[in-house]
């Protein structure tokens, strides 16, 4: 046996194989112990260690258990602490609970808490600067150039320069004011992100009814943002690295999606995209960790959460679930300056805004009220706002094309609607198109209703008269958007009977529908008699295809029709015989 050569272990162990990471399980063990029962050694602890320094995976349960915990001012002790565990439904990670009776028991002293801390931290060092060798190497077996290692040394240096000045009084005392480059900072210049809806670090909230379009809009938006494109009628940026969170939307949708706004493969820019992921609830200290160590990973500058309410796991009417939110969650987000962007659905009262508590909207800097209003007319309002900054309110047009069932890459968009736009860029019947027609013909702005309605060949639409109080400035009625209800169904290169790009609402609902999409509700025809409500509440009246005078609002009929009178001979203000009771006034007869 002279010739068999022994197993080397120790040269094993020097290229990384067949051991554990460096860590210090029984230091780990005796903080999780300690901290269950003393707020103090908590806090004390929290100044040298992060969740990640924690190498055992049940070990930074309790330890995420106990900072919320210590968050919300709760009694800690180790049947507490196991009870919040239970009621995340995560028992089974500590062994049933036993892990906790176990630890709970065999505790130090809290004096000794913060040097054992230290001992964990050294050894997560160890174990980042093990780990950033073994990357070294597999980047080096894979043929990268000095400069790429150069830049993994750089990042890694950078890295843990920022984790040694988070902890200690530092971290404290960095938060104090210098005021000198303080009131030296023009904080009034503000270069708003693209399509001016919010600023940078700035936190927003984009609300609507289901089926709205909530986050049709949103993906497209923030896909634009992270490629550097134009959006809404604003110059093209920088692209934005950014993170969307969703746990709404399936994979299909996501796809279909995405090559309808003209990405796919290499066309997806700065966007990282996490479709259902894991993370737990936000409003806890452990789901604020996990958000976060995602955002970083993905180096983003903004994250949206699809929808806030799916990563929540307090009642959504309770304030404190929206407290504890901000907390764990958008306060240090907005402390790193990292804008964040929030989709929920509006209550049964559309007009008290967002379901749930009101204390959903303290702490963002402005709340967007999404509407769709049929033929693909979308209106984003903003209700509540902090700074100030930036536009109000945008009006949309929501287009798109079909190429049998499938949507034509590139073609959905959203677009401002504009009257500045050449007639044949316009989609035909729209209040833009109308305009133009009604401008080309020569008619007067100061035309009343019959007189533009005998002059348009949609003069049968009650849109007409939207549109013509729209081209008019200042008559249009508080709360009239001057749009009409739809747009015809004869659209270009939309098949007939075929609906509007939007997910809006309506009687009836398309099954299988997946996108852009998930319609219901159908339009009427163009050559139908329409009815329009008077206000919120009031049943609709009837509407006829004959004239009415603008006086009497009675049937218009006759030689005066015919010549393009707008009152009866009675009620014309040039003779001066208004009758006195309207009601009894005599028709022209002619």
């Amino acid at each position: 046996m002279d010739n068999v050569r022994p197993f080397q272990r120790d040269t094993a162990d020097r290229d990384g194989l067949n051991r554990t990471s460096p860590h210090d399980a029984d230091a780990e063990n005796y903080v999780a112990g300690i901290v269950m029962h003393d707020r103090v050694a908590y806090l004390e602890c929290a100044e040298v260690l992060d969740r990640e320094d924690i190498y055992q995976p049940a070990v930074r349960l309790i330890w995420d258990t106990v900072g919320g915990m210590v968050a919300e001012g709760k009694q800690l002790h180790p049947v507490t602490v196991k009870a919040e565990i239970e009621r995340q439904k995560r028992l089974h990670e500590v062994d049933g609970g036993r892990l906790i009776d176990r630890l709970g028991a065999e505790t130090i002293t809290a004096g000794m808490a913060q040097s054992f801390a230290e001992r964990i931290a050294e050894r997560a060092q160890l174990r980042r600067w093990d780990e950033h060798a073994n990357d070294l190497k597999a980047r080096i077996l894979g043929g990268a150039t000095t400069e790429e290692l150069d830049k993994l040394a750089d990042k890694h240096r950078e890295s843990e320069q920022r984790r040694h000045s988070a902890h200690g009084p530092s971290h404290l005392t960095g938060s104090l004011l210098d005021w000198d480059p303080f009131f030296a900072t023009d904080f009034g210049n503000v270069e708003l992100l693209l399509g001016g809806l919010m600023a940078p670090g700035q936190q927003i909230t984009i609300v609507g009814d289901g089926k709205a379009g909530k986050s049709l809009f949103t993906q497209e938006w923030l896909w634009r943002m992270a490629t550097g494109q134009a959006f809404l009628d604003d110059r093209a940026l920088h692209p934005v690295p950014l993170l969307y969170v969703d746990a709404e939307n399936g994979h299909q949708d996501i796809q279909e999606r995405f090559l309808s706004y003209g990405g796919g493969p290499g066309r997806m820019g700065l966007m990282s995209y996490a479709s259902f992921p894991p993370i737990r609830p936000l409003d806890t200290a452990g789901g604020g960790a996990d958000l976060l160590a995602m955002v970083a990973e993905c180096e983003a500058q903004l994250v949206c959460l699809d929808t806030v309410s799916r990563f929540i796991s307090g009642p959504e009417n309770d304030a404190d679930t929206w407290l504890s939110l901000y907390r764990h969650t958008l306060l240090p987000l907005k402390r790193a300056g990292i804008a964040s962007v929030r989709l929920d659905h509006l209550g049964k009262d559309s007009e008290r805004g967002a379901r749930g508590s009101s204390a959903k909207n303290q702490d963002v800097d402005h709340v967007w009220e999404l509407r769709a209003q049929g033929g693909g007319t979308v209106v984003l309002k903003r209700t509540h706002t902090r700074t100030g900054i930036g536009p109000d309110s945008f009006v949309m047009l929501r287009q798109y094309r079909k190429h049998g069932d499938t949507y034509v890459p590139g073609a959905t968009r959203h677009v401002l609607m504009t009257y500045d736009a050449p007639i044949e860029n316009l989609i035909e019947g729209s209040v833009a198109w109308l305009v133009k027609k009604l401008d080309a013909m020569g008619v007067p702005n100061d035309a009343g209703n019959p007189k533009t309605i005998c002059c348009s060949r949609h003069g049968r639409d009650q849109g007409v008269q939207r549109q013509d109080r729209r081209r008019r400035p200042g008559t249009e009625k508080p709360g009239q958007l001057g749009f009409p209800e739809y747009l015809p169904r004869d659209l270009p290169g939309r098949p007939s009977g075929e609906r509007s790009p939007g997910n809006f609402k309506g009687n009836a609902k398309t099954p299988g529908q997946t996108f852009p999409g998930n319609l219901a509700g159908t339009f009427p025809d163009p050559g139908s008699s329409l009815r329009e409500g008077k206000g919120e509440g009031t049943p609709a009246t009837d509407t006829t295809d004959t004239p009415l005078c603008t006086v009497c609002e009675h049937p218009l009929t006759g030689y005066r029709l015919d010549r393009g009178y707008t009152t009866h001979l009675a009620c014309d203000p040039e003779t001066g015989s208004h009758p006195p009771d309207q009601d009894d006034a005599p028709h022209d007869a002619a």
